[in-house]
């Protein structure tokens, strides 16, 4: 007589879980790796779903877009806000202390007496209570300092102008270079223009201290000028804003510090020039060039401090 197997009830399939989440039921895999992820361990893709893991994957091995001068191209302008930001807590650094001002201007030498004050010394030494200040005393931090000061309110309506106006045109400026540049090259020129801009202050009026981000502002101006032509894309007029430049230049000149425009316009021209100039046969040799491109105005701005200092320690007979 045959016999029929009986056979019992089929075995459950296995339940797909999270690969990350072992008590959790998935039955939704990764397009890339095929593992199941749940709703917090997989994101949308543009055919189904990725986990996390192939996401930071993939995030990491993308390259970065890179800018017309071989930065890292940034979405947002943040350093030029943060430019703006350091010039502002400055300017509120200086109403909570005035003597800010005269501790970080760009001040070439002087000599301050007992009181505070300044004064000027013929003696072949100083009298007791008088000490020497300034960049040829040391205080080469001025050069950079006193390019995030401005003009105090008590100085009257320009007082108050004299921080917008330049900030406007950090804002104006710097929104447009850090796109092309990427944030390093855009601190690299500006700190080069700021730089420059004391430098010539210091060389030309080494008596007359001198504070404010014009230096950088005509620097940014120089250069945006030299790249706008070199890409033939001039979104902000680079005629006008010559033109504006040189007019301000001589326009300022009985009021304000025409040595530090015209040196950040200067330094910040040859900068640029080394910016948009430098080969592009590969990425790594292009930034080489810039990068020694800029040290090199930086070291030849320096070079003329020191030739400066030397020559004012030289003929000052109490130093």
């Amino acid at each position: 007589m045959d016999s029929t197997p009986t056979t019992g009830p089929a075995a459950a399939p296995p339940t797909a879980v999270c690969f990350r989440h072992p008590g959790r039921e998935s039955y939704i895999r990764c397009t890339r790796c095929d593992r199941y992820a749940c709703p917090d361990c997989r994101r949308d893709a543009a055919v189904g779903y990725q986990c996390v893991e192939c996401v930071k994957g993939a995030a990491r091995s993308a390259r970065p877009t890179v800018t017309r001068f071989g930065g890292r191209a940034a979405a947002l302008p943040v350093l030029t806000w943060t430019l703006i930001v350091l010039n502002v807590l400055a300017y509120l650094a200086e109403l909570a202390g005035p003597g800010i001002v005269d501790r970080f201007s760009a001040l070439g030498q002087s000599v301050v007496g007992p009181d505070g004050g300044y004064y000027t010394v013929d003696a072949p030494y100083l009298p007791a209570g008088y000490h020497a200040v300034g960049i040829a005393h040391g205080e080469w931090y001025r050069l950079i300092t006193s390019a995030f000061l401005h003009l105090p309110p008590t100085q009257g309506l320009f007082g108050i102008a004299h921080i917008a106006v330049n900030m406007y045109w950090v804002w104006l400026l710097g929104r447009v270079l850090e796109g092309w540049l990427g944030r390093v090259r855009f601190l690299g020129l500006y700190l080069v223009s700021a730089l420059g801009g004391a430098v010539m202050e210091y060389v030309l009026a080494p008596d007359q201290p001198a504070i404010g981000a014009s230096g950088a502002v005509f620097g940014l101006t120089g250069a945006y000028v030299v790249m706008a032509r070199r890409i033939r894309h001039d979104p902000l007029d680079s005629g006008r804003l010559l033109g504006g430049s040189l007019v301000w230049l001589v326009v300022s000149a009985g009021f304000t510090s025409w040595q530090g425009h015209l040196g950040g316009l200067l330094a910040g021209a040859a900068v640029g020039a080394v910016l948009a100039l430098a080969p592009n046969r590969s990425p790594r040799g292009r930034s080489a060039v810039q990068a020694a491109g800029t040290v090199g105005v930086a070291l030849v701005l320096v070079a003329a401090v020191a030739l400066k200092t030397s020559d004012l320690l030289m003929n000052t007979p109490w130093s």
